[in-house]
């Protein structure tokens, strides 16, 4: 699949669940949410036939998201039964870390989605502070996703990514020490710039960093940064190198990057069946009415062409985007 800029869209983000064990102020900021009915949301199979849809049209790469998607029952055996799909030949996760050390029969989460076949894991980490990432995300949970991210470590995924959410006013002083924490568990770094996926007020001045600033004070402590435009995740993210201590940090700037969407290559799927063509757009097509009305996986198909057709050139987050969903609701 193509869209009309030239884009091969081999990247699905998978949604299955918009239920959360954490409130992060720039997803789910607000204790208040309607969630999704049960039979709202789709189920394991539907989400399978999805999947091996799109993969007869180029999808190679899986993503499974939330919310928080280890919340959900049988995620391990889903991420399995992804992995059998002909044609998908990357499956990741993006998680909050919390659920990563918890132990089934002995056996940490963590171990399971390896055995799984997950090959990558994405897990939020916003603060190292624990009484700052309490008032970052409602919850005293920083114990376990530290628990979790060395539960990761040890399962031997192929690659792990920490993504800290800029914030002004908190991440200014924790840059050196969120820098020192990846590079001794020799795990990628990136900072992500603050989007309006929630709530419009989250781009406040007081509250939006911009990378360059960030990178700025990286390098008050840790010298220059070094551009490595060779090295990708296939992912937005630019990577540099610090001298100080070799490692690679990433930096997403979906808000000043102008150049962000130039390589875009993916798309989204909500778990209650809505297949979006950019997170930063209000298009969104019901991919669950068609999957629930008894189409054939042709019909699918043309669904998967007709929306790919339809994928804007660039988001909308700097046009005074007003979000029409929260980000628990999208995905991570």
């Amino acid at each position: 699949m193509e869209d009309p800029f030239g884009h091969r869209i081999s990247y699905l983000r998978v949604s299955i669940t918009d239920r959360c064990n954490e409130r992060c102020r720039y997803c789910m900021p607000e204790e208040e949410q309607t969630w999704f009915a049960k039979e709202d949301t789709l189920s394991y199979e539907e989400l399978l036939r999805i999947v091996r849809v799109g993969a007869g049209l180029g999808i190679r790469k899986v993503r499974v998201t939330g919310g928080e998607p280890l919340v959900r029952p049988g995620v391990a055996d889903f991420c399995a039964q992804l992995a059998e799909i002909p044609g998908i030949e990357d499956i990741g996760i993006s998680t909050n870390g919390t659920l990563l050390a918890k132990e089934e029969n002995g056996v940490p989460m963590a171990e399971r989605l390896v055995k799984a076949g997950v090959r990558t894991a994405n897990i939020s980490l916003d603060s190292l502070d624990r009484a700052t990432y309490q008032r970052t995300t409602s919850r005293d949970l920083l114990p376990r996703v530290i628990e979790g991210i060395d539960a990761a470590i040890a399962a031997g995924f192929q690659s792990i990514k920490l993504n800290c959410v800029l914030m002004k006013h908190q991440t200014e002083r924790e840059l050196p020490a969120l820098i020192d924490f990846a590079a001794k568990r020799n795990v990628l770094l990136r900072f992500i710039e603050l989007m309006p996926v929630s709530t419009q007020d989250v781009l406040s001045e007081d509250n939006f960093l911009p990378i360059a600033t960030a990178k700025k004070l990286i390098e008050q402590t840790h010298g220059k940064l070094v551009p490595q435009p060779d090295f990708s995740t296939n992912g937005p993210a630019l990577y540099h190198l610090v001298p100080a201590t070799g490692q690679r940090i990433g930096f997403i700037g979906a808000m000043t990057n102008l150049h962000f969407c130039e390589s875009c290559n993916k798309l989204r799927l909500t778990c209650d069946g809505k297949l979006r063509p950019c997170l930063g757009s209000y298009l969104e097509f019901d991919l669950r009415s068609v999957i629930r009305s008894g189409c054939d996986d042709a019909e699918l198909a043309a669904f998967f062409r007709n929306v790919v057709a339809r994928k804007p050139k660039e988001h909308d987050f700097r046009h005074n985007y007003q979000p029409n969903r929260r980000m628990i609701a999208i995905g991570g």
